[in-house]
């Protein structure tokens, strides 16, 4: 018989039934992909110590002892401590200035309530501290590191327990992490939503694959398909991070408006800028993205600052419902997104499809 080619050891050190992982920061799509044997990591770096806590009190409750990760960034560049106040005023007038230029072009609102930004671990180091200090204390069974390096808490981690992956967008950053000893690493390709790097994901993943030894790769950056699963496999990856996929999933908290962005958009409409956080990043084309990238617009500020110089617009534009000033998080693969499904269904459509790949490919698996 065959071996199943998505029986990986990524499945065996997560004990999970397909190499499919769930990047998501909605708890009902975490819970539905991980109760449909996937693996899924909640995104809590927007969330309060207290807020981290009660969500994977939530997860446990409903997974049956099934392992999940919680993703945090800890960016080592931005300020040790600060109050948002102190950071704030370290914004230039020059960028204060095109912000407003922006908001009053656009006729953009003010907020209604306080700004979410305001909890981003992403801050300074103090925060991201606090809030990683409560997935030890739980002993999460991983722990993912969005932005910036996890070494420094592996020792910790693996004391309790816990496994840590690493997301890198250039080799040598993989090299790092496994000399350090992270359980698997996650390397992304310029194709992916949010925060990434310079390298498609074609040249990212058989490259960090090629030195990762036992270690499990697991590819990111454009994956939307069960094709997509199948070439990262034949790359070397033991598994896919996918995360535009699930947005528009039945489960998804997103706003209506957004998932009907994403369902009509393609690659063409996301852009790839360091606007909206001040480190580069893929998202839906808006306004804001687009005056940012005239000629006359002031060079992005490092984060957090420009994060914070973004805030305002993007907490009123969603607060209001403006579809014309939306933007989301968005890789490339969105134009496979087309349509509102359960999200066990496209986890269930997904391993099909890469079944039916590799099948065309190889002949019939008996």
């Amino acid at each position: 018989m065959a071996r199943d080619p998505l029986r990986t050891k990524l499945c065996d050190m997560l004990g999970i039934e397909f190499p499919v992982i769930a990047f998501t920061h909605c708890k009902d799509v975490a819970v539905a992909v991980i109760n449909s044997g996937g693996f899924a990591v909640l995104g809590e770096a927007m969330h309060t110590p207290d807020d981290i806590a009660a969500d994977i009190k939530w997860i446990r409750d409903r997974v049956d002892g099934k392992p999940f990760g919680i993703d945090l960034v800890l960016p080592a560049s931005v300020p040790p401590s600060g109050s948002l106040e102190e950071l704030e005023s370290q914004i230039p007038a020059s960028h204060r200035a095109f912000a407003e230029e922006i908001k009053k072009k656009y006729d953009v609102p003010e907020p209604k309530g306080p700004i979410a930004l305001h909890q981003w671990g992403g801050l300074n180091q103090a925060m991201a501290r606090a809030q990683l200090d409560v997935l030890l204390d739980e002993r999460v069974p991983v722990i993912a590191s969005g932005l910036g390096s996890p070494a420094f808490i592996l020792k910790t981690a693996h004391e309790r327990g816990i496994k840590v992956l690493g997301l890198v967008g250039k080799t040598r950053q993989a090299k790092r992490q496994l000399e350090a000893g992270v359980d698997a690493i996650i390397a992304q390709g310029y194709d992916a939503a949010g925060h990434t790097g310079s390298m498609g994901t074609f040249s990212i993943v058989p490259e960090v694959a090629a030195i990762a030894g036992d270690t499990p790769i697991i590819a990111a950056g454009g994956v939307t398909t069960g094709r997509h699963l199948a070439a990262a496999l034949c790359l070397g990856a033991s598994g896919v991070w996918t995360g535009t996929l699930w947005l528009a999933s039945r489960e998804s908290d997103a706003d209506m408006i957004i998932k009907e962005k994403l369902l009509a958009a393609t690659a063409d409409d996301t852009t790839y800028s360091n606007c909206i956080s001040g480190m580069t990043m893929r998202t839906l084309k808006c306004p804001w993205t687009e005056e940012w990238a005239k000629p006359e617009a002031p060079r992005a500020l490092a984060a957090p600052y420009q994060m914070l110089l973004s805030s305002d617009y993007i907490q009123a534009a969603n607060d209001h419902r403006r579809e014309d000033l939306m933007t989301e998080a968005a890789g490339q693969g969105v134009g496979f997104v087309t349509a509102m499904k359960p999200a066990r269904q496209i986890l269930f459509d997904m391993v099909e499809e890469a079944l039916a790949a590799f099948e065309e490919i190889t002949g019939e698996l008996e």
